[in-house]
């Protein structure tokens, strides 16, 4: 098993934070496996695209194993696919929460469990880092947005977070989660930046550079396990 070249795995890694998380890594000088439902292979021999949705229980494990036969081991796992349905809470119909869940619980779980099991089977005491992506409105709830569903799951992730922090810290894998504000990304039409901005107390949206600068942090900060990150524009602090 290599120890030159680190291995990264990147749910919803298609555009937005995701993509821009794939040549982040590749400037740490990772290899990256790069995986969203729909996603085209990239000219970058680094990087190896692999299509699939993590809601089905045999994609987390086909990108685990892709990443070992193609670049040999699995050193961080970014967890960044997910999604949000807006509704007010008696809206919701079981579709939605099936929808919901089945990416951000049950893709996290699809995914997370091969993972870290292929991280254990490294080499050194630093075996390996999960990174998972949150939302403030788990810690700050807004009238203007409504996200029980989302609160549900991405909550969820933060409680998992400290929970496999402690389990696997002696065994050399860290886990950590950025919880985001809104982020200016291409599922924000223009015409609600303005209102978005609003809703943060520093006044502006995020950047996806903001969050990949951050995704970046935790992945430099050995000293740093079971840490839920805001990156949100001061939302969770109150507004």
């Amino acid at each position: 098993m290599s120890s030159e070249q680190k291995v990264a795995i990147i749910t919803g890694a298609s555009q937005g934070i995701g993509a821009g998380a794939v040549q982040a890594y590749r400037k740490l000088g990772y290899a990256v496996v790069a995986n969203s439902r729909h996603i085209t292979p990239s000219t970058d021999p680094g990087v190896l695209a692999v299509p699939g949705d993590i809601a089905d229980p045999d994609t987390g494990v086909r990108l685990v194993d892709q990443a070992i036969e193609r670049f040999g081991q699995v050193d961080t796992l970014v967890n960044n696919a997910g999604v949000f349905v807006a509704k007010a809470f008696t809206d919701y119909t079981d579709a939605d929460y099936d929808f919901v869940t089945g990416v951000n619980l049950r893709g996290f779980f699809n995914v997370t469990r091969p993972a870290i099991a292929a991280m254990l089977r490294n080499d050194g005491t630093r075996r390996g880092h999960v990174v998972n992506i949150s939302t403030s409105l788990v810690d700050h709830a807004n009238i203007a947005v409504p996200s029980a569903i989302a609160s549900l799951t991405k909550g969820g992730l933060n409680a998992v977070t400290r929970s496999l922090a402690i389990e696997y810290a002696a065994r050399g894998v860290r886990v950590n989660t950025v919880s985001l504000g809104i982020i200016r990304t291409p599922m924000h039409a223009v015409a609600t930046h303005d209102a978005l901005a609003s809703l943060h107390p520093i006044g502006r949206m995020g950047d996806i550079g903001d969050i990949v600068d951050a995704i970046a942090y935790l992945e430099t900060a050995e000293f740093v396990t079971g840490e839920i990150l805001h990156v949100d524009g001061g939302q969770s602090a109150g507004h």
